[in-house]
């Protein structure tokens, strides 16, 4: 999937409109429709993974499931990179088997409703959380400064936290998901 380092920064946004209309002015193009994603992350008992930064997260959408470990993040100049290795699942139940056989365990789960733009060679989602909007632009660091500008958006306007962690730190107890969903 992706190569072995992804670098990112969120920006928050009013809504998912608002982001769109943006993104279709300065002549973004749309390469993946709105859809609904499924997040989990998994630890060992120790909470190993989290203490060393790290994470394992098993992502499901409509188009499959992709295992993805993310290394410890480190932000330069506004933007955050770390190690990114990804891919494709063919049988999410087999794997939550395995990962279960291997000590680890869901610690938490967290939904969002995507979609993917390019620009100047950008990958920019909309993506709509439980806590908010946020446009997310991945990519090079160069590219990503010039697309948050064309935008509207300054470094001061980055957000480097996760969702996980933005989550926690708005206040968020259990799994972040959907009202009605449990």
């Amino acid at each position: 999937m992706g190569g072995a380092t992804e670098t990112e920064v969120k920006l928050r946004v009013p809504s998912a409109e608002a982001a769109r209309e943006s993104l279709r002015n300065v002549g973004a193009v749309l390469v993946r429709e709105r859809h609904f994603e499924e997040n989990v992350l998994y630890d060992d008992p120790a909470g190993s993974l989290r203490a060393n930064g790290t994470v394992l997260r098993l992502r499901t959408t409509p188009h499959g499931a992709v295992l993805t470990f993310k290394g410890p993040r480190v932000i330069e100049a506004g933007v955050k990179s770390r190690e990114e290795r990804e891919t494709v699942v063919d049988e999410p139940g087999e794997l939550r088997a395995i990962l279960r056989n291997l000590g680890y365990r869901p610690i938490f789960r967290y939904q969002k409703y995507r979609e993917t733009w390019t620009h100047r060679g950008q990958e920019i989602e909309v993506d709509e959380l439980p806590i908010g909007i946020f446009l997310e632009i991945e990519g090079d660091t160069g590219g990503i400064h010039a697309v948050a500008a064309e935008l509207g958006f300054s470094p001061s306007d980055y957000v480097n936290e996760s969702y996980v962690g933005l989550f926690f730190e708005g206040g968020g107890q259990g799994d972040m998901v959907f009202p009605g969903e449990s």
